[in-house]
């Protein structure tokens, strides 16, 4: 029986895969809600087989394994045993530690001391932090390439990273509008494969958290219990400034 099942525009071999997969949730994920958000709010449309096109869809790829898949054996984008991820500078992280932590719980990590943490990663699940980013941006937070700098096997490149608002997070309210912020990026590739063995990103998370911390939380000791949202900002500024000494 001919199957209907077509692979996913932004992600290789999503809804081709092996069906021994296991996937997380049973079966493999739909992006056609994030798929056009990102469709209408790109702001750059790269040719297919471009170098960009290609690091886009690897890392939108990466992104939906990390997610979605629970065996590294599984995934097509890296090379297991050599993989790690390197956010702002902190230690790397390998392959299965993300998938026990989760990805937001990665990126979202800090090493500043934890009375400045906006974000407490060892408080969080990677089923706590993925129902939080879903309820908060119910369209998507959605990702492109802006700009590729260098070929393999170190690619360098700069990402936009967006979304609306619409949901509560936590005990913040949503309000409705865009927030984004900007990165770098570089990719350590096997040469042949394609494969990723290292991956080094830096941002600003400040830019993300003060957006959402933006609105008041629903009650006064909530509200007490939080940084104002320029102090989180602050505190988490560039990785490269004094006050980000400790993320390493």
């Amino acid at each position: 029986m001919e199957s209907n099942i077509v692979p996913d525009k932004y992600r290789a071999s999503l809804h081709l895969e092996d069906p021994n997969v296991e996937w997380r949730y049973g079966n493999p994920p739909t992006y056609e809600i994030a798929n056009q958000l990102f469709g209408e709010g790109r702001t750059k449309e790269w040719p297919n087989e471009s170098p960009e096109e290609k690091v886009q869809n690897a890392i939108k790829s990466w992104h939906m394994e990390i997610v979605h898949k629970t065996k590294l054996q599984d995934f097509k984008t890296i090379i297991p045993e050599k993989f790690k991820l390197f956010v702002n500078g902190r230690d790397g992280l390998s392959g299965e530690e993300i998938l026990r932590i989760g990805g937001f719980n990665a990126l979202l990590k800090s090493s500043v001391p934890e009375e400045l943490q906006y974000f407490k990663a060892d408080r969080e699940t990677f089923e706590s932090t993925h129902k939080d980013f879903k309820t908060c941006f119910p369209r998507g937070f959605t990702w492109e390439v802006t700009e590729v700098y260098s070929p393999p096997p170190l690619i360098a490149f700069k990402f936009r990273h967006w979304g609306f608002f619409e949901g509560p997070y936590k005990a913040h309210p949503p309000t409705g509008e865009l927030i984004q912020f900007y990165g770098m990026a570089t990719l350590k590739v096997d040469c042949l494969s394609m494969k990723i063995e290292e991956f080094h990103m830096y941002y600003d998370p400040g830019e993300l958290f003060g957006a959402l911390f933006k609105a008041k939380t629903s009650t006064a000791s909530e509200s007490r219990g939080q940084h104002n949202h320029k102090d989180l900002a602050a505190s988490i500024a560039c990785p490269f400034s004094k006050l980000n000494y400790h993320f390493k």
